[in-house]
């Protein structure tokens, strides 16, 4: 029993490491966004297919191909492409830490579902971790100075706010489609089905579709790289870990493009926004602490 304990223990951590580089890799994902020279949903296109080739060998190499596709496949795809359109025209509108912020609610709404619907136990401790996480990630936002860029901050936090529930769509198809297949096949699935959607959103909204220099074709290649092993890190987790924990913990990911924001767009992290990152952390922190008990209780 000690040992089976010690390596459940052990595939746990290293599930939490691996969460958490991944959360880490995609908090590089708006700074390129900014940089990508086209318009949302476009970037969101290029980010895709610059995904699907890299995906498509990892899938080779952990499952020996990128096997059937599936009805939660094709969910999970749907739930990411409006994710990325929403959030993508979230960064567009107001500034990176706000709609990388808001768009990371998503906690609220997977706790929730997970409880609900799929019955996951959720302690105390838990609770106090998620209260933490979104209610520092708040402060982040409320304590931003007025003179933010963005071209429309209102509409922007307000499309930035709506991808948490994508967002968390997304979560919860990926984690059940986790329980039988691989994490590079559900990310590859999940892709390919994103991909035309983006690409028909690029042409109703009339959006520049093509990067305009060598520096945005490179952002969006990176977004692809990034892609494909900061979702793929967090979608090898996602069968490993609860839900609801996941998505707690890769609040991390607001913390890094906010400080990445403030560093190369000049974007005002003062201290409330230090103050907020710090709790935040405590609630990740947290959220690993509850995990522990609850699996090894059940």
């Amino acid at each position: 029993m000690t040992d089976v304990a010690g390596t459940a223990g052990r595939e746990r951590r290293t599930a939490m490491i691996v969460l958490l580089a991944g959360a880490c890799i995609i908090g590089l994902a708006p700074i390129l966004v900014r940089l990508g020279e086209a318009g949302p949903s476009a970037i969101g296109f290029w980010r895709m297919i610059f995904a699907l080739p890299l995906l498509a060998l990892i899938a080779r190499r952990e499952s020996g191909g990128v096997g059937p596709t599936g009805w939660i496949l094709g969910l999970a795809g749907v739930a990411f492409a409006l994710d990325l359109a929403f959030w993508h025209y979230g960064i567009a509108l107001t500034s990176v830490a706000k709609a990388t912020i808001l768009s990371n609610l998503t906690p609220v709404i997977v706790t929730g579902v997970a409880w609900l619907v799929f019955r996951e136990k959720v302690r105390p401790l838990f609770l106090t971790a998620v209260a933490l996480a979104v209610g520092g990630a708040c402060l982040m936002t409320l304590a931003r100075d007025p003179g933010l860029p963005g071209v429309n901050p209102p509409l922007g936090d307000a499309f930035s706010a709506m991808t948490a529930v994508w967002y968390a769509l997304y979560f919860l198809a990926v984690q059940r489609a986790r329980q039988t297949r691989g994490a590079a096949q559900v990310m590859f699935w999940s892709s390919l089905t994103a991909a035309p959607l983006l690409l028909a959103a690029s042409a109703t909204l009339g959006e520049r579709f093509l990067p305009a220099t060598p520096v945005g074709w490179a952002a969006c290649v990176g977004l692809g790289i990034v892609h494909a092993t900061g979702q793929g890190a967090i979608a090898w987790a996602l069968g490993r870990l609860p839900a609801s924990v996941t998505s707690v913990v890769v609040l991390v990911q607001p913390v890094v493009a906010a400080v990445l924001g403030w560093l190369l767009f000049g974007e005002v992290f003062g201290p409330g926004q230090m103050l907020g990152g710090a709790i935040a952390l405590t609630g990740v922190v947290l959220a690993q602490r509850a995990a522990r008990p609850a699996a090894q209780a059940g």
